[in-house]
């Protein structure tokens, strides 16, 4: 059913966490509020509010009454908001300044971009450690806002909010470790960039869905952007070179990678992307969400050696020498084929005679004795087959059963198969 338009932040609260909807439960995590409220109130004692409040989705407009907001809300560290109808800073600002504990909101996808957030405002979130702004369309100068009046920001989320150009803020923020600002249109090298100027802190970059298309900046450059960088998401960027991957390896504490559809990979095979990728970044301990091991780090680059061996010197990467030095020199593996054999050329003995044939080694005991029912001119119920390996320690072995398949006797070139008659 469709939520009607025009509702409170407390009107909904006081709805959805109403004894009715929200009994008291009990159990490790599950305790709940049940503050004081001030004489008088028409909720006293009404409420049962946990620390952490998710009211998505429910067409919340404004705030309501901040006193009330005050009484109940005092112990909540946790807002979910989005998916709702905010459009005014404002309002937002009298909910976040009411509730003193708060350290994660989420604001996804409210149309916020249609004011403009004024420092005053910002004020009242200086104590928000985990930011949401997905799908919110804010502006970077909103962004900017943000980032002054909340020192201790830690993790920030900007996904789906049509950005084409990042707009560099003149004062850095220093808190914050993790940025998420997937699924936007940032394909300039020069717009990432700026992230590392604002962020010199930043742990986590997720750019995924970005279509990057270029890691354009010199090693040393990469090292100063992005000094404490020890996390990033590529997936789905545009990235086509070689040394776009080799260009990951200039950040100095870099330990984990996700490059998961990417057109420079597309024409390899999964193995092949993963070990080549392995190889020339020796320093990634997680590649696409697995670990890296040593038996795999090392399998891996001895298989960059082999896949450059015969490849021209001006085209082999310089990974590859530095793997030489390490490992010398390795000769191609020799190419096993582990298919079962499908036909053996055998002799079959019948009293005197001895006649050289092949057989499939597909088919059953009884298929061959049918086979042989010309040659040695007996009925095939008349047959006993005996299979003859000559490096078998134990002598020749009968064939007793009709459906077992001739590839389960160990059948190869050279062996002979006996056929007696059993009336004989």
């Amino acid at each position: 059913m469709d939520q009607p338009s025009g509702r409170s932040f407390m009107q909904v609260l006081c709805e959805k966490y109403s004894p009715e909807n929200f009994p008291y439960r009990r159990g490790p995590g599950m305790g709940v509020h049940v503050p004081a409220t001030p004489q008088g109130s028409p909720m006293k004692d009404r409420l049962n509010l946990p620390s952490v409040l998710v009211l998505n989705s429910c067409g919340i407009t404004c705030a309501g009454d901040e006193r009330e907001i005050a009484a109940f809300c005092a112990h909540v560290s946790e807002l979910d908001l989005s998916d709702n109808k905010l459009e005014d800073w404002h309002e937002v600002s009298k909910i976040v300044s009411n509730v003193p504990q708060l350290e994660f909101l989420n604001l996804s996808s409210n149309p916020l971009n249609l004011s403009v957030l004024e420092r005053t405002c910002a004020g009242s979130f200086s104590g928000v450690r985990k930011l949401v702004l997905n799908n919110s369309k804010a502006s970077w100068e909103t962004v900017h806002t943000i980032l002054q009046e909340l020192p201790d920001l830690e993790e920030l989320f900007l996904c789906l909010n049509d950005y084409e150009t990042v707009s560099c803020s003149s004062i850095c923020c220093h808190s914050l470790k993790l940025l998420h600002i997937t699924d936007n249109n940032l394909q300039d090298w020069t717009e990432i960039r700026k992230l590392g100027v604002m962020f010199p802190s930043l742990d986590t970059l997720v750019l995924a869905n970005n279509h990057l298309n270029a890691i354009e900046e010199p090693d040393d450059s990469l090292a100063r952007l992005f000094p404490n960088l020890r996390s990033i998401s590529l997936h789905k960027s545009g990235l086509q070179s070689w040394e776009d991957i080799d260009k990951l390896n200039s950040f100095p504490k870099l330990e984990e990678v996700r490059l998961l559809g990417i057109p420079l990979l597309q024409p390899y095979t999964t193995e092949e992307r993963r070990k080549l990728v392995i190889a020339r970044l020796p320093s990634v301990s997680k590649l696409n969400g697995s670990v890296v091991t040593d038996g795999e780090r090392e399998d891996s680059e001895r298989f960059f050696i082999r896949y450059y061996v015969d490849v021209p010197q001006e085209e082999v990467p310089f990974r590859y020498h530095e793997l030489i030095t390490k490992y010398g020199k390795l000769e191609p593996l020799a190419e096993v084929d582990l298919r079962p054999q499908s036909s053996a050329k055998v002799e079959v003995h019948f009293n005197d005679q001895v006649e050289e044939m092949n057989i499939r080694l597909d088919q059953t005991v009884a298929e061959l004795k049918k086979q042989l029912r010309t040659l040695v001119q007996l009925p095939t119920s008349n047959m006993l087959l005996y299979h003859f390996d000559h490096e078998a320690p134990f002598g020749p072995e009968e064939m007793k059963y009709s459906s077992r398949a001739l590839h389960s006797f160990g059948i190869r070139d050279g062996d002979k198969i006996y056929v007696e008659s059993k009336t004989k």
